[in-house]
């Protein structure tokens, strides 16, 4: 078993988060017969399976740990890589806002160490299909070990190529691009992704978002929304409630944008320049007896 999140007890083959003081933690697969060392002390595997999740062991320095089931934003923290990788919070909010679900078929480039392909593999379920592309054929290598030591492998079909060529697939739900000149292969992209479908990119400067734009409007892609995210934890202190010294500030610029089909007797320019939907949205939310229509917008 590789990553469980259903059981109420540890099994042999679990990947399993001990979490120790000041929240120190590390993730480690269960082996019968096993061990893990740190600092802290040593804990035998044996003294785990078969414990309720939860529970609380001491290693032989008598330091304690729980044992608890990882999230999929401790285990892409924790991912081996040699690059930097996509911060959970830009994950999760790509998943909810390309719509990713259970039997899509969903295409990446830029693959890196995983991180991506993991929630994407994740997401899709098993009945669902991820294609990776990635042009470094050290990166697909990390990349296929992380996923397989998850146990998600098998949902994924890593390429190693050059995106200029253009995608393989067509009729693609979702596809997203982790490259550093994104503007540069949309013409590629439309011609992989179903009108309608989504399209989404993290770019970390402002004048690869404003190139971006612009392909992408050349392309006919309207609802464009350009976003960073800020994540800020507080102090979980009742008679000191304030944030943490540290925040995960600026991380790099997301863009989403959807492939239309534009009539010739349409206004191109205008359906273009619509505003995307979360921005259209937010402004409509501030007018207290407004109704959301988009079509209001689009007059």
């Amino acid at each position: 078993m590789s990553w469980n999140l259903h059981g109420t007890h540890v099994e042999d083959g679990d990947l399993v988060q001990l979490v120790g003081l000041r929240h120190k933690s590390f993730i480690i697969r269960v082996t019968a017969g096993g061990k893990m060392e740190s600092h802290r002390g040593v804990i035998k595997h044996d003294d785990l399976i078969g414990k309720p999740w939860g529970t609380k062991v001491t290693s032989h320095l008598g330091n304690p740990f729980f044992i608890l089931q990882p999230a999929l934003g401790d285990l892409l923290k924790e991912m081996p890589r040699t690059t930097q990788i996509m911060y959970p919070k830009e994950i999760g909010f790509i998943l909810v806002n390309m719509g990713i679900g259970e039997g899509q078929l969903v295409v990446e480039a830029g693959t890196g160490s995983g991180a991506l392909t993991t929630a994407l593999a994740f997401a899709v379920g098993k009945t669902g299909r991820v294609v990776s592309y990635e042009a470094r054929p050290e990166m697909q290598a990390l990349a296929m070990k992380n996923l397989t030591r998850l146990g998600l492998v098998d949902r994924v079909e890593f390429k190693l190529r050059d995106i200029s060529e253009g995608f393989d697939e067509t009729g693609v739900d979702a596809l997203f691009l982790d490259v550093q000149n994104p503007y540069d292969f949309i013409a590629q992209v439309k011609t992989a992704l179903k009108f309608g479908g989504f399209f989404g990119a993290i770019l970390p400067t402002a004048n690869q978002v404003s190139r971006l734009v612009l392909a992408l409007r050349q392309n006919n892609f309207a609802f464009i929304d350009i976003c960073e995210l800020l994540l800020r934890y507080y102090k979980a202190e009742p008679e000191r409630f304030r944030p943490v010294d540290r925040m995960i500030a600026h991380t790099g610029y997301l863009l989403f944008a959807r492939p239309v089909i534009i009539e010739q007797e349409d206004d191109q320019t205008t359906l273009l320049e619509i505003e995307g939907r979360k921005t259209g949205l937010a402004l409509k939310s501030a007018e207290p007896d407004a109704e959301i229509d988009s079509a209001d917008e689009a007059d």
